[in-house]
């Protein structure tokens, strides 16, 4: 769980700053710079010998979805959603965790599926006062397509790193990073309008933050912590993010927030973090 919220105060910053920093960019062109500055983090770990060509194959297809296709659509939201919108709307994505896991083993565990929804509770006591028409509605079905590739993405290098523990997680997720940032870049040069890209030296340096830290780094400790939790904390862990967001957002970046609205969504995540070592270790009578 520690990598987990590390990462999770790491990310809470990056709503603000893309809605108000990279403001007008393409979102395409944000996406692929983003993806291939966190590539070369972990480019100088890769050792193409020691993993066999058919995992590094599906290791690079794990990153092409979830994190190119994921920003792709991610980024895109933005042009349609404010920030604390972008963060209100990524409360299913432990709903999707748990929904995969599932569906994956043809089993359904409920404990999990209780902490999942407790958590989309907690994230959804910072309810969102806005009203929806068209656009809205676009940017929230690219974020669901976004949290669906995330949660099925984190799922799948779980599973592999279990099945396949040979070779150092750095080295191993820069077959990740290959796929995404070559998924990201066919996108761009299929859509992407080179004309709505000329960043600010300031802008240059938040596109560094987001992709060697919040990209690179942040999504590295994400998957590693993915690897040492149960379904259930794994989901409960993408929610954390929500409150945190805004706690940024009303510290760093001037917005409001109801403050009892905050503590009660963390109060009700912390019981979603119970449920969830309990769906980790059943006690015999739940069995």
């Amino acid at each position: 769980m520690v990598y987990l919220v590390a990462v999770s105060l790491l990310w809470a910053f990056s709503f603000g700053l893309i809605k108000n920093q990279l403001a007008g960019l393409d979102s395409f062109w944000v996406a692929t710079i983003r993806l291939g500055l966190a590539s070369l983090v972990f480019l100088p770990f890769l050792r193409p010998r020691k993993i066999a060509a058919p995992l590094a194959i599906r290791y690079t297809l794990v990153g092409a979805v979830q994190f190119g296709v994921m920003y792709v659509l991610y980024i895109a939201a933005f042009r349609h959603l404010q920030a604390h919108e972008v963060a209100m709307f990524t409360i299913f994505t432990p709903i999707y965790v748990v929904l995969l896991d599932g569906l994956r083993e043809r089993r359904l565990n409920w404990l999990a599926l209780v902490a999942a929804a407790l958590a989309g509770i907690g994230a959804a006591v910072l309810k969102w006062q806005g009203g929806i028409n068209q656009d809205h509605l676009w940017g929230f079905v690219m974020l669901q397509g976004a949290n669906l590739c995330f949660a099925g993405g984190q799922l799948a290098y779980r599973r592999m790193r279990q099945q396949h523990p040979t070779g150092s997680d750095a080295g191993v997720f820069g077959w990740l990073y290959i796929g995404a940032v070559v998924t990201a870049g066919l996108l761009t040069l299929a859509w992407g309008d080179s004309a709505q890209f000329s960043p600010t030296a300031t802008q240059w340096g938040v596109l560094a933050y987001l992709g060697i830290l919040a990209t690179g780094l942040g999504f590295f400790g994400w998957n590693l912590g993915a690897t040492k939790v149960s379904t259930g904390a794994l989901a409960v862990s993408n929610n954390l993010l929500v409150p945190l967001a805004v706690l940024v957002a009303l510290l760093i970046f001037g917005e409001t927030a109801p403050l009892g609205n905050l503590i009660g969504s963390m109060a009700i995540m912390g019981i979603a973090l119970v449920v969830a070592r309990r769906a980790e270790n059943p006690s015999p009578g739940d069995s």
